[in-house]
């Protein structure tokens, strides 16, 4: 029995041996599959950084469209109009509340005016006021309306429209990213199937010569699956470091710009542990995939 199990494990360590020096054996194919797998993860890396900080540069603009709730004229003193707050708070949606008095909004509206405009005027022509952020600018209108419910807000100011551009423009990117990854990994597992199948075309007598003597499917796969995962970490591990210069690289340029003073752009190092497992793991998984894929013809009887 010890015998048998001793032979068994000998023989595995043979096939994965076997997979390891198939990817030096046929250097040609094994670089042109880790290339193919470098420059498909690097779009499909590309694309999802993109979106990522797409959706980051969204998710500021949804935090500066802010809805006003401009407190009744009838109610001219600041504690009272204070006690609102929590009023506005209990409602779902709401982020966060703060509270703008008349002699804050007064001086508020004298920073960005000549002072020659207020000759006269005093801080009661303002209304107390709350700036009003939402968790999730999608349902604006349905806050909006809550908002005009609550006793002593007389007006409730929302830019719908630019809250439903901001909507419109995270989902389209939310989506075109996923189907573009989605048709990346197909189309890596089919290039990356039909390069290992010109290596394993060579050896279709090898193949055939171990089917007579009696070997198992399994037997005859693993040195191809083991080629597909060592190609396959092979081609994440690059493309990552390949990413990473290339993230580097742009954004440094975009930040050094203009338009960088307007653009926050996500650190690589914030998105580095996950985009790694990612790119090393669907290598993997189109390595696999794809050594399996190409020696599947090969194992019929």
């Amino acid at each position: 029995m010890t015998g048998i199990t001793v032979m068994r494990l000998s023989s595995f360590g043979y096939l994965i041996r076997e997979g390891f020096r198939s990817v030096t054996k046929h250097g040609f194919m094994s670089f042109a599959s880790v290339t193919i797998i470098m420059a498909c993860l690097i779009i499909m890396g590309t694309m999802s950084l993109l979106s990522v900080n797409i959706d980051v540069l969204i998710k500021d603009l949804e935090d500066q469209n802010e809805i006003v709730c401009f407190v009744s004229d009838d109610i001219t003193d600041e504690n009272e109009a204070r006690a609102i707050q929590k009023e506005i708070e209990k409602l779902d949606n709401i982020a966060v509340v703060e509270f703008v008095s008349r002699t804050d909004a007064m001086d508020s509206f004298m920073s960005k005016y000549d002072e020659s405009l207020m000759e006269g005027i005093d801080e009661n022509v303002f209304r107390h006021r709350f700036v009003v952020h939402l968790s999730d600018i999608a349902l604006m209108s349905e806050s909006k309306q809550a908002l005009e419910q609550v006793p002593g807000i007389a007006k409730v100011n929302a830019h719908l429209e630019y809250a439903k551009t901001f909507v419109t423009i995270r989902n389209i990117v939310s989506v075109v990213s996923l189907v573009l990854i989605i048709i990346l990994v197909f189309v890596s597992i089919f290039i990356m199937s039909n390069t290992i199948k010109l290596a394993t075309f060579s050896r279709r007598e090898e193949i055939a010569i171990m089917k007579m003597v009696g070997a198992n499917n399994s037997f005859i796969k693993l040195p191809f699956i083991v080629e597909g995962l060592v190609l396959g970490i092979i081609g994440g591990g690059l493309a990552f470091f390949a990413e990473w210069g290339i993230y580097e690289l742009i954004t440094t340029k975009i930040v050094g710009s203009i338009t960088g003073s307007f653009i926050s752009v996500v650190p690589f190092r914030s998105l580095a542990l996950v985009l790694l497992i990612v790119f090393v793991g669907t290598g993997i998984l189109v390595g696999v995939v794809g050594g399996t894929n190409a020696i599947r013809n090969y194992l019929k009887v």
